[in-house]
């Protein structure tokens, strides 16, 4: 089983009515036995001066971090740490133009992350910001991570203040997986219903290009995004689209896919009201589990308390006995069998674990006020 990969980017009529480069990217490579397609969306508003280079930054970034540490990254079992490290080597790309720019603030590069990297049967999938990452099989064409927007459609980026806690990954293998395609809004925008979660037809048709050479498919892929996404308005953005092609796996059969489907069903309740619902229990339960740590606390002062005076009873009865010609007076005897050191334990264990609570309380406020 052999992988074939493809990237493609076209600047959107929006930028080439304004003479604004191309503010995406993508990158397509195989190296050390992985195969990486990477796709990056610059932040298109003014601020973001120098969003084409964070873009390109940002795929060669990831393209590097995959290929050289794959298995580092597919073995760890600490979601939370592959983020962080993911966000980290696109921040190292980004610090070198902020000192070749001269630039005053990181923010300046700013994009999405699209990616996904495949070794033998293993697949990192990873995406940050709005875009599209779909799953193509046998049995038909959906979405594997959707787009991350917010009410207002504001999306996120990769130097955004913990731009990990956005990140998402998924780690599979590429059981009945035939190609993973990627893209960025200004293709998503035209081939993803997001009220249905239904992706159009034409994403399988795209990916089949790959049957051919990289470069036909290549062709191809620009020639349908040219004519029907960028050509088919003078709004279009730029537009990128990457594909992942496993060879001699089965694809579905596009004429009989889906061209439409029914809304999904919109509930009343937002995360939001789940949160402040949840308020009062939490709170309760922050209590109790003080509480408890608190018993445990003094019992284990109990325990320690006796356990020193088991200990320092025998010494004490040997001392006595050697003693022949005066016994020691009890003042002598008692710090031997005192000691603060428990308690002092004790009470930092409850400060740390009453500090830990606070933090978790104040955290949790500050979600409830800033969503």
């Amino acid at each position: 089983m052999s992988n074939k990969l493809a990237a493609v980017t076209l600047t959107g009529q929006k930028h080439k009515n304004r003479d604004i480069p191309c503010e995406d990217s993508s990158l397509a490579i195989s190296k050390n036995g992985v195969d990486v397609v990477v796709v990056a969306d610059g932040a298109g508003s003014k601020q973001y001066t120098h969003a084409k280079y964070g873009s390109k930054a940002a795929t060669e970034a990831i393209a590097e971090l995959m290929t050289e540490h794959f298995d580092a990254i597919y073995n760890e079992n600490r979601e939370a740490a592959i983020k962080s490290i993911i966000i980290a080597a696109v921040h190292v790309k980004f610090a070198q133009l902020i000192e070749e720019h001269n630039l005053d603030s990181i923010e300046r590069l700013s994009c999405t992350l699209l990616f996904v990297a495949v070794k033998d049967r293993r697949v990192i999938v990873g995406h940050l910001g709005d875009g599209l990452i779909v799953r193509v099989s046998s049995s038909g064409v959906s979405p594997l991570t959707m787009p991350q927007n917010d009410l207002a459609g504001h999306t996120y980026f990769v130097t955004a203040n913990h731009a990990a806690d956005y990140m998402r990954i998924v780690k599979t293998t590429t059981d009945d997986i035939h190609a993973i395609a990627l893209m960025s809004d200004g293709v998503q925008d035209s081939v993803y219903d997001e009220n249905s979660g239904l992706v159009k037809p034409v994403v399988a048709r795209m990916v089949e290009t790959l049957k051919g050479s990289r470069e036909d498919a290549e062709k191809q892929i620009t020639d349908i995004v040219e004519k029907y996404i960028v050509g088919g308005s003078n709004n279009s953005d730029d537009s990128s689209f990457g594909v992942l092609y496993i060879e001699n796996t089965g694809a579905p059969d596009s004429s009989g896919l889906k061209a439409s489907a029914d809304a999904f069903p919109r509930g009343g309740e937002t995360f939001k009201d789940l949160q402040m619902s949840m308020v009062p229990d939490v709170k309760k339960a922050k209590q109790i589990i003080l509480e408890a740590a608190s018993r445990k606390t003094e019992d284990a002062n109990e325990a320690e308390g006796e356990e020193n005076k088991v200990e320092e009873k025998p010494a004490t009865e040997n001392k006595a006995a050697d003693a022949s010609t005066e016994a020691p007076e009890p003042e002598q005897i008692e710090p031997a069998m005192t000691t603060d050191a428990p308690v002092v334990k004790s009470r930092n264990k409850l400060t740390l674990l009453m500090s830990i609570i606070a933090i978790i309380e104040l955290i949790v406020i500050i979600v409830l006020l800033f969503r």
